[in-house]
């Protein structure tokens, strides 16, 4: 089934959260998720029992590595694709948040593992758009249209299948970008009301948090062509005074790349004998067999970046460089100068 379903439709990024009229027909806005995204399809199988395909944004099927939402689907969805987010909520009654560590825990080779975890740390399927219902497909017809259809079919469900919420109000659009991200949520994404579904297009839009932090270089990681900088590596001063790694900024031209090996040349720690020393960071599940080894630099150079969001001690995504800030001293960089969202409870986004 997998090669029959969609690619998902993606989003462009946008500073703020439009007006309403800024797209003809209107757009409707909902939360995003700090998830997986996954687009479900059911079919009945010759046995009797359903078949289930859970596919991702990338090449990757996630079905093996969430048998609790294989068996949610098949007890509570006719034939049907749906459009939606995989996540994982994690905290006490009162103070729940989702969880992109406990979520990316769950893609792990080892069966017994996989069932483990989806005892301990269940994930649960947040959907957002209908694709096709009993074999009739909706992907030409208006979004308001499958959203509606889609209504429809939630009404019965029950956990871990949730409906995601969603407005035509701009200023409660606005106060969810605010509030739900201390509940962990990304963003807001707006979806024009008349537009059809478009697989792999960016046809919707997406707004998320934009801040700035001044961080210090630590390391760079070679290109992966060979020649140039890849990516710098940052760190921040924990109140221990412990230099901690929290993430990485890359995207630079080519010529950028080049240009970053000499000028960052004279911050190059090398041993004895002259040889350049590397590191390397910690390997992750999804590190696999790559390289993260990386030139280690003398901590001399703050520069100011732009972030999303913090998750624990690390940056969740790779952030933007902005500038170098030659004005400041490495050591003033902590995390102290982090925003952190206010706590949001996230039965408030999803119940």
């Amino acid at each position: 089934m997998a090669a029959s379903l969609p690619a998902p439709m993606l989003a462009r990024a946008v500073d703020a959260v439009p007006e309403p009229d800024s797209v003809e027909g209107g757009l409707s806005y909902e939360p995003k998720w700090d998830g997986f995204r996954g687009i479900v399809g059911v079919e009945p199988g010759t046995d009797g029992k359903a078949e289930i395909e859970i596919g991702s944004r990338g090449a990757k099927p996630l079905t093996r590595y969430f048998p609790e939402l294989v068996t949610a689907f098949a007890q509570q969805l006719p034939r049907c694709v749906v459009d939606g987010e995989i996540v994982v909520r994690t905290g006490e009654p009162g103070s729940e948040r989702l969880d992109w560590e406990a979520l990316s825990q769950r893609i792990h080779p080892a069966a017994s593992r996989i069932t483990m975890l989806s005892k301990t740390t269940p994930a649960m399927f947040v959907a957002f758009d209908l694709l096709s219902l009993d074999g009739d497909g909706l992907m030409g017809r208006p979004f308001a249209e499958r959203r509606e259809a889609l209504e429809k079919l939630a009404a019965a469900w029950e956990h871990p299948l949730y409906l995601c919420q969603t407005t035509t109000d701009v200023s409660l659009a606005r106060r969810w970008l605010v509030e739900f991200e201390g509940a962990g949520l990304d963003g807001v994404v707006a979806k024009p009301l008349a537009a059809p579904y478009a697989p792999g297009k960016r046809t919707m839009l997406k707004v998320k948090h934009h801040r700035s932090a001044d961080v210090v270089l630590i390391g760079y990681r070679v290109h992966s062509s060979g020649r140039g900088v890849g990516s710098l590596l940052l760190g921040l001063y924990d109140d221990q005074g412990v230099l901690r790694n929290v993430g990485g900024a890359s995207a630079f031209s080519n010529a950028r790349r080049l240009e970053l090996v000499d000028e960052l040349e004279p911050l190059v720690e090398r041993d004895e004998n002259g040889e350049m020393v590397k590191g390397e960071t910690d390997r992750s599940r999804f590190s696999g067999s790559k390289d993260v080894s990386f030139v280690r630099l003398r901590p001399e150079r703050v520069l100011e970046v732009r972030y999303d969001q913090l998750e624990g001690l690390r940056f969740r995504h790779t952030v933007q460089f902005d500038r170098w800030r030659d004005d400041r001293e490495p050591r003033s960089c902590t995390f102290d100068q982090l925003e952190r969202p206010v706590a949001y409870d996230l039965s408030g986004v999803i119940s």
